[in-house]
């Protein structure tokens, strides 16, 4: 597998409409830096946030998930309590390649005040807005910025296509638009 560059994920973006909207270039002034980087691309957190609450004391089961124990705060900045978590989505809408597997890694500025994006892939032929899970790791509360940048995309290229992809055997989180939230 190689890593790809700026000029691939330009090229892609521009051409078969990978990352929408596109962002060229890095940009910073006097917010989370978000969009292209030599080797990834920082997306942004839409202004669409879920965050986990005990109001009614809902238990948290992968095989039989209840909305309940989510409260919806859209906004443009979203507070998540201490020691707890919060659901968002990226801006951007992606169509991953089939010889391409995308690695999602949290970004330094959030890490570095306790808060921690989730790593998680795309795979081939994925296509949809991201699920971004944020934790909360510290005793205080902590802010977290919509519409700026939230999280790292590294590409990385196969040498050969899969024989099945995630479109292939139409996985579940295929064409998510919105906070998507755990499915069996």
């Amino acid at each position: 597998m190689t890593i790809m560059s700026d000029k691939w994920i330009k090229k892609m973006s521009m051409e078969q409409d990978m990352i929408s909207p596109f962002v060229d270039g890095q940009k910073k002034d006097g917010t989370i830096s978000y969009g292209v980087s030599s080797y990834g691309y920082d997306a942004r957190v839409s202004e669409e946030f879920k965050i986990f609450t005990n109001v009614d004391s809902a238990i948290v089961d992968p095989k039989n998930f209840s909305d309940k124990g989510f409260v919806d705060r859209p906004g443009k900045e979203c507070i998540i309590p201490p020691n707890s978590f919060a659901l968002a989505r990226t801006v951007e809408y992606f169509k991953i390649p089939r010889d391409v597997l995308v690695i999602c890694l949290g970004k330094s500025t959030y890490a570095r005040c306790g808060i921690i994006v989730n790593v998680t892939p795309l795979e081939p032929e994925w296509e949809g807005h991201v699920t971004l899970e944020f934790s909360n790791t510290t005793p205080l509360p902590a802010k977290v910025y919509a519409n700026e940048g939230a999280c790292q995309f590294l590409f990385f290229k196969g040498d050969a296509p899969p024989d099945v992809s995630y479109k292939d055997r139409s996985g579940k989180y295929m064409g998510q638009k919105g906070v998507t939230l755990p499915k069996l």
